[in-house]
């Protein structure tokens, strides 16, 4: 129970303790004006009609407020929710949008990939052609110089210089 709910409750207690204590002169009747007629009634009833009738206004409009309220906050998380699903399609299409450009890039560097490996296996192709054919020349030179010094050695040809 509130601060606000307890004060209320002291009040009422308050009046109607008041009421009972005083019963005998509530019911005493009085000329009362009316501004139009005069009335022979008892105050007290009528100040306690009164205030019970304001007591129940009072009620009747706080039911109004909680309903009101009650009402919108329900339409409010009927539009939150619909704002979350909202939310959440677009997050899943985002996602979505965002797996397909990754596929493509993974796509796009696999064939960049396949391609820098085709070039580097043509390059070692022709480094590996010319180191034969320099291992070749370089065997042709060696053996010529090893026939020229032979040659030489047994005299057979004259000598260059």
């Amino acid at each position: 129970m509130n601060l606000r709910s307890l004060f209320l409750l002291l009040v009422l207690s308050t009046i109607a303790a008041f009421a009972v204590l005083n019963w005998s002169v509530f019911i005493t009747p009085t000329d009362l004006n009316l501004l139009v007629t005069s009335v022979h009634a008892p105050l007290g009833l009528v100040m306690l009609g009164l205030l019970g009738f304001l007591f129940a206004l009072f009620l009747a409009y706080v039911v109004y407020l909680q309903t009101t309220v009650l009402i919108d906050s329900r339409a409010h998380a009927k539009e939150l929710a619909a704002n979350r699903r909202l939310a959440d399609v677009a997050e899943a299409s985002r996602f979505t949008e965002l797996r397909e450009y990754l596929d493509g890039e993974l796509k796009r560097l696999g064939q960049g990939n396949q391609q820098s490996r085709e070039e580097v296996l043509e390059r070692v192709s022709a480094l590996e052609r010319s180191v034969q054919l320099a291992i070749e020349h370089s065997g042709n030179s060696l053996a010529a110089s090893l026939g020229e010094m032979d040659e030489r050695m047994r005299g057979l040809g004259p000598p260059r210089l």
